[in-house]
């Protein structure tokens, strides 16, 4: 018998906790009253069981409670669906962490995780400068141009912006080759290795055709949405068909009542990110501090055989807090600032000085 142990917090009186822990074992597992599981391997080798509860501030508490992984198999879906299906539709719960006694689930991890990361951008040591191309809505050629210009800039990776799917102003058959074609020159002009990663969106059809343009186009990354893409269709991409590092975007992440660090650190890098954004603290985004160093950590600590992938603090992120953001992640560390530099008064300045911000830095702390 294979267990994992998920962590969850209840929102319950101390009257009610214990009966409410186990019902959340079994609604997370065998979905049906305990009389009703008369089969003995079921009960013991199926249905979930409460191994603690412990308090967890006023009227909470965490419950931890194993799970059987003969119920997940190799299905980062399904996987998802055991640790919060059912119980996500109850607002009393929310999932904060998942141990693995017994070994972890056959997902793939990172292929390429950040050593690998480094080696494909020429990267070996030191912060990762990353842009996005924006706004959604801007045509091919002001798109291509503006990737061009963020290359000769210095940049290490430019990303599509997550809105941009395969719009009639954009669409990804025209676009990715001629963005690809602006970042080539732009690389042969300068002796860099900037990378273009653009995004894949839709359905499995679509995914294909998306991902053999990239290849005819010779695109160095992608990025991708996991929770709009499917964390399932995403695993089957990188055991199956991507040979070039993942970036995953956290869209959808923020309503799910899963911990960020388990959400974005664990269960991302499980199903194969090289590389994870993530709401930055002081950004648009309500994260705090510790949070976003928690994150950094799930994407770093020991998992299995897996590799660390990288953390890519992003939104709402100005050149002025670099300093900030590399004493807070160390080096290993993608550094996302879009929005900031394109509404400067001189944007190409900006870019410049973004980057050869970042350079000082590693040169401050090399």
């Amino acid at each position: 018998m294979k267990w994992m142990h998920v962590t969850y917090r209840i929102a319950a009186s101390a009257d009610d906790i214990d009966a409410r822990a186990e019902a959340l074992a079994r609604e997370q597992s065998v979905e049906c009253p305990a009389a009703a599981v008369r089969d003995v391997r079921v009960r013991e080798a199926v249905m979930g069981k409460v191994i603690a509860i412990g308090p967890d501030g006023p009227d909470h508490f965490r419950a931890c409670i194993a799970l059987a992984l003969e119920t997940v198999g190799d299905d980062a879906g399904q996987l998802l669906n055991m640790l919060f299906g059912n119980a996500s539709l109850q607002p009393d719960v929310s999932v904060l962490d998942v141990a693995w006694p017994d070994g972890l689930p056959d997902l793939p991890g990172p292929r390429f995780g950040v050593a690998g990361v480094r080696e494909r951008l020429g990267v070996p040591r030191g912060a990762i400068t990353c842009t996005a191309l924006k706004p959604v809505g801007s045509s091919v050629a002001a798109l291509a141009a503006l990737a061009g210009q963020q290359a000769r800039a210095g940049f290490h990776l430019i990303k599509d912006d997550h809105g941009l799917a395969d719009p009639v102003s954009a669409p990804f058959a025209e676009r990715v080759p001629a963005i690809q074609a602006a970042v080539d020159a732009a690389n042969r002009d300068t002796g860099g290795r900037c990378v273009y990663a653009p995004n894949l969106s839709g359905g499995p059809r679509a995914v294909q055709g998306q991902l053999a343009i990239c290849r005819s186009a010779g695109v160095g990354a992608v990025m991708l949405c996991p929770l709009v893409l499917g964390v399932s269709q995403v695993v089957e991409l990188v055991r199956d068909e991507l040979d070039v590092p993942v970036l995953a975007h956290p869209a959808l992440g923020g309503g799910l009542r899963i911990d960020p660090a388990l959400l974005f650190g664990t269960l991302f890098r499980l199903i194969g990110a090289d590389m994870v954004i993530f709401p930055n603290h002081g950004g648009r985004f309500s994260y705090d501090v510790a949070s976003c160093q928690q994150i950094a950590a799930a994407l770093s600590m020991p998992l299995g055989k897996h590799a660390p992938a990288l953390p890519v603090p992003a939104g709402g992120m100005t050149p002025e807090r670099v300093g900030e953001m590399c004493a807070s992640y160390g080096e290993d560390v993608v550094l996302l600032v879009g929005g900031a530099l394109l509404a400067a008064q001189d944007p190409a300045r900006a870019m410049r000085g973004f980057v050869e911000a970042v350079a000082a830095e590693g040169v401050k702390h090399g």
